[in-house]
């Protein structure tokens, strides 16, 4: 709900980071993001990873399972 500039980032179980996907200002509203792993760095596999979103002071972590 809040604009300014937002960082989305992908985490391992080890807290290596896999994926930015989004570091840019955005006004307040709904996003959707498509993680799609091909298109990283580094290839994941199936298992659990974290995201971590940034917003101004606002930092929310959430955990999320990929399934290939």
């Amino acid at each position: 709900p809040l604009s300014g500039w937002h960082t989305l980032k992908i985490f391992d179980m080890l807290g290596n980071e896999i994926a930015t996907l989004v570091n840019e200002y955005k006004p307040a509203g709904n996003f959707e993001v498509e993680f799609n792993p091909t298109s990283s760095i580094r290839i994941p596999a199936s298992g659990i990873y974290f995201y971590q979103l940034k917003v101004g002071n606002l930092t929310q972590s959430k955990k999320m399972i990929l399934i290939k």
